[in-house]
């Protein structure tokens, strides 16, 4: 795990903003990272933190949420339901080039002599600015600040103005707003940076080889330029434009030029001391899978004309309004903690930059922020930011699941390729159809089933929104239970047993393997949520559960065998060592010994073939962990701490979903600086670059699982089947903490003390809750207080190997560590290799 200190962020160039991320000092060597910090985005369209003079970078991208090519997946060996077609996220046309030159001389940032530079994402305006004064070769000192956003409340609208002021001298200013095709065209000052090769790793999306983009329309007219592409395999339609505006009092004239990936209004201006020259610039993209070309381009005049007509000041204060919004709902105060609190609200505003106007689509890994994963989804929406949705932004959370609804056919379809009854969604997908090659860390993992349903069932509970599972949605919960009643299968030996066979949990780094401890609670849950859907739709709404019946074939035997199996489920548990088993063979093997294992070994599987790291006993990420949160109220406080300090010095933390549900259960069993060290690392995943892939974009479920460690971790909140209750974990040092939650249209803020917690109805009548089992009905115009003593366990240090190594399993066998090596005897003639 890698773990940081108190604030690892160097604050000579990151000054501590708690509203905004803030950067003193231009660095061209992390470019990748800063394009992701700085990115804007909606949901649906993503512009990264690029400088505008288009030159230097790390990946230049625009991205829009789905929008992507397909292209045929080669097997080097073959077999029947492999997955045929990839999808990748395609990198859109770039309409945030503005190129400057100062008397001919061109603003190139890692060349140019800067004065001083000031770039600030703000969180409550949501608007990217710069500013910096750059000192020509001829020694002329140029102002120039720039703004960027893209809508919260147009999803189609992105807004750029650039203003260029000369500070002491007269001089010929050119200005060069452009929109160019950067994945099939040709930018003559390509970076260098973007195209050395990275070398293998699978977290990143796949390279195109032939043209992707192909050309259906260009046009221009009063500054205004459009470009219209069609993807060559997906089929899919693009459209981006642009409308621009020029104001300065000094003399000057445009010439416009459109290509078939390049579309430029050139601006001479003769620049006059003192007198500002702005450049606005009202962008738009529309996307389709079927719609002409010419009709987005319709759409997109239309969008651009409304923000011509709004204009920067009306951009920006619907900008404002909405943020003040989401900030009333979502925003989490950590008193006293000014680094940490910067930080959460950067994590926060990730969410809503990845999922605010999705629309319809869903929450992609990276969001828009960069194309890594190839802007597949997977079950990390589900898991680590439905959470968040659905108890601040529920119209937001039912559109996501509302995606995987529409997505049922194709997974009903995949289950038959895997002679399945019912629904297998993919496990990596943009269109529905399964994009991953390597079944056994992907289609293997069946669990997605259920995390879509745990999400489905979490915001049903929380919202009351029956109406959404009434109309349809439930249709997901019967599929899914279906699924696992035909992939399960009994065995006898004095009682009927319930086991799954075959399948991969969360943890890749063990694959294929018998009774996964968290996808058996995960199945027991989605066959007990669907029973009990389908029979509350059966008295409560009759004609729904008769359109459901008849459109299912549903019969009323299937509900019984859902219990029956949910009932009698293999649960696997070791007597000896007094823990659940990761699966059946997990305890078999020997233990990876992390400890002793050379940091430039991790990740692992940057350096073992799968194999090798099969057949030990380590972990990618928590697995039997996050059951334990999941479904907590399956399992008892004991089982709890046997099974984290069993498995937490098994975890590499090599996958960013980990430390956040690490943080949580380590808050819960009582290791409080433990639990204060792993948020910290998810905290500052993507800021810090802990993983050193923060270039490829925002890791979206770690800001989600940045949320729920701070509510479910140091708040102490559980909604297990629509109880809410809460057991305080706040850590050393926190003076106060607020958090807000959205239950059935009622908000309520918690503010946390060491000493008290306090409820308050913001919006709405009234919440029922219980703090350590205290049953408490809060109104409103009523705060609740409670008294908090003690505070839970407490446990110092952390669990360790050691504590692990030396220890029998029921066969009496020692549980031994170690690393797996190659040894290399140079000086023999045919130099064998071994491994120990």
């Amino acid at each position: 795990m890698r773990f940081v200190g108190d604030d690892p962020l160097d604050r000579t160039r990151f000054p501590i903003d708690e509203w905004a991320l803030v950067e003193t000092e231009f660095e061209a060597s992390d470019f990748g990272t800063t394009e992701t910090l700085f990115a804007v985005g909606n949901g649906y369209l993503g512009l990264r933190g690029n400088v505008e003079e288009g030159r230097d970078g790390h990946v230049h991208g625009t991205f829009i949420n789905g929008f992507h090519e397909t292209w045929p997946i080669r097997h080097a060996e073959e077999a029947f339901g492999f997955a045929r077609v990839g999808q990748t996220i395609v990198n859109a046309p770039d309409a945030k080039v503005i190129r400057l030159y100062v008397d001919d001389e061109p603003l190139v940032l890692t060349e140019a002599d800067l004065l001083s530079y000031e770039r600030r994402l703000d969180f409550r305006e949501g608007v990217l600015t710069r500013t910096m004064q750059w000192r020509t070769p001829s020694g002329k000192r140029v102002l120039i600040t720039s703004r960027r956003l893209t809508s919260f409340t147009d999803r189609h609208l992105a807004f750029i103005d650039y203003e260029v002021t000369l500070l002491d001298s007269d001089a010929a200013i050119l200005i060069s707003s452009q929109i160019l095709n950067r994945q099939d065209g040709r930018d003559e000052y390509r970076s260098k940076v973007q195209e050395e090769s990275a070398g293998f790793d699978p977290r990143k999306a796949e390279q195109f080889i032939e043209r992707v983009l192909q050309p259906r329309l260009q046009r221009e007219r009063e500054g205004r330029m459009l470009l219209g592409f069609r993807t060559t395999n997906s089929g899919m339609s693009i459209v981006a434009g642009a409308d621009h505006r020029l104001e300065t009092e000094s003399p000057w004239s445009s010439n416009p030029t459109v290509e078939d990936d390049l579309a430029k209004i050139v601006y001479r201006v003769e620049g006059q001391q003192g007198v500002p020259i702005k450049l606005s610039k009202v962008v738009s993209y529309h996307t389709a899978s079927s719609v002409p070309v010419r009709e987005l381009a319709d759409r997109c005049e239309r969008t651009l004309a409304r923000g011509r007509e709004l204009g920067a000041e009306g951009i920006l204060a619907q900008q404002r309004e909405w943020l003040d919004d989401f900030w009333t709902r979502s925003d989490v105060v950590i008193s006293g903690q000014a680094p940490i609190q910067q930080a959460t609200r950067w994590n926060l505003f990730q969410l809503a930059q990845a999922s605010a106007r999705t629309d319809g689509g869903g929450v992609a890994a990276k969001g828009v922020s960069g194309s890594g994963y190839g802007g597949h989804y997977f079950w990390d929406s589900e898991v680590y930011v439905l959470p968040f949705l659905t108890y601040t932004a529920p119209v937001v959370a039912r559109n996501v699941l509302r995606f995987r609804e529409k997505m049922l056919d194709h997974a009903r379809a995949r289950a038959v390729e895997l002679n399945q009854r019912g629904a297998l969604f993919p496990w990596r997908t943009i269109n529905g159809h399964e994009s991953s090659a390597y079944y056994a860390a992907g289609t293997a993992q069946y669990h997605i089933d259920a995390d879509i349903s745990f999400a489905l069932s979490q915001y049903i509970a929380a919202s009351g929104d029956v109406d959404f599972l009434a109309r349809g949605a439930v249709d997901i919960l019967v599929e899914t239970a279906r699924m696992w009643a035909d992939l399960g299968f009994w065995r006898e030996n004095g009682e009927d047993v319930f086991h799954i066979h075959g399948v991969t949990g969360p943890d890749e780094y063990t694959t294929v393997v018998n009774d996964n401890l968290y996808t058996n609670v995960m199945a027991r849950a989605n066959l007990r949520d669907a029973a009990d859907a389908v029979d509350e739709l059966h008295s409560g709404d009759p004609a729904a559960h008769a359109r459901l019946a008849a459109r299912l074939s549903l019969a009323p035997d299937e509900v019984d065998e859902w219990r029956r199996a949910a009932k009698h489920m293999h649960i696997p548990f070791d007597e000896q060592l007094g823990v659940h088993p990761q699966d059946s063979a997990f305890l078999e093997k020997e233990i990876w010994d992390l400890e002793n294992t050379p940091p430039g070994n991790r990740p692992l599987l940057l350096h073992f073939h799968p194999l090798v790291i099969y057949r030990f006993q380590v972990l990618k990420q928590a697995d039997v962990v996050l059951g334990l949160f999941l479904q907590g109220d399956q399992f008892t406080p004991e089982e709890k701490l046997a099974n984290f300090d069993y498995y937490d010095p098994l975890t590499t933390g090599d996958s960013t979903l980990s430390a956040v549900v690490q943080s949580i259960i380590a808050a819960e069993v009582g290791y409080h600086a433990l639990a204060l060290k792993y948020f910290r690392s998810a905290l500052f995943v993507d800021l810090a670059d802990l993983h050193h892939n923060a270039a490829d974009g925002v890791h979206v479920a770690s800001t989600g699982g940045v949320w729920q460690a701070i509510v479910y971790g140091f708040g102490g909140f559980r909604d297990h089947r629509g109880t809410y209750t809460f057991d305080p974990r706040l850590p050393d040092g926190w003076e106060h903490l607020t958090f807000r939650l959205t239950i059935r249209d009622s908000r309520v803020r918690v503010d946390l003390t060491p000493s008290s917690i306090v409820f308050t109805i913001e919006e709405g009548e009234s919440v029922h809750v219980s703090v350590r089992g205290l049953e408490l009905y809060v109104a409103n115009g009523k705060p609740v207080t409670v008294e908090l003593d003690p505070r839970g366990p407490r446990l110092e240090g952390a669990p360790t190997m050691r504590d692990i190594r030396g220890t029998r399993r029921a066969d009496g066998t020692l549980l031994t560590a170690s690393i797996p090596t190659i040894a290399l005897d140079l000086d023999a003639p045919d130099a064998a290799l071994t491994g120990d």
